[in-house]
């Protein structure tokens, strides 16, 4: 059961582990149209500008979303877009076998902060694998991957 006991544990998974699963996310979106070319910039967070690092943004609500924003590829392919739109996941799943292989090689102790990483990592996976539409022209990877694929659909800016 919840307790106030459990406020610190909370506070640091929401402002801390969250974010830093956000950015491996985000990354991963990133790494993939730097590999084919592209520019990219990142942005952390929602609302008004914290500060910039190069092509990162942090924004003050940095806990609550993050995006990945690319532009030309150096040769335009469909299944490029596919595997930038997968990247994020790609990042994440990568990120699980680390730290579990980590853990389970005696690097890293068991802790509650690698469980929730793992929990959060596997979170988004899930839900931005699954093809839907959040609103007009901001779709899930899932949906994006399906719509460049299927109908060849680019979008240069995605959650």
């Amino acid at each position: 059961m919840f307790n106030l006991s459990d406020m610190g544990t909370f506070m640091w998974a929401f402002f801390i582990t969250l974010p830093l699963t956000l950015l491996i996310h985000t990354g991963g979106h990133a790494f993939f149209a730097y590999l084919f070319g592209s520019k990219t910039s990142l942005i952390i967070g929602r609302g008004g500008k914290l500060f910039q690092l190069k092509n990162i943004e942090i924004r003050k609500l940095y806990f609550i979303d993050s995006a990945c924003r690319y532009d030309q590829l150096r040769r335009e392919r469909r299944w490029k877009h596919a595997l930038i739109y997968a990247g994020g996941s790609i990042f994440n799943t990568l990120s699980i076998l680390i730290v579990n292989g980590f853990i389970h090689a005696g690097i890293l102790p068991v802790h509650m902060f690698f469980y929730q990483f793992v929990y959060f990592s596997v979170y988004l996976v899930f839900f931005a694998l699954l093809p839907v539409e959040y609103g007009e022209e901001n779709p899930s990877d899932g949906k994006a991957i399906y719509d460049v694929l299927k109908f060849g659909k680019v979008y240069k800016e995605f959650d």
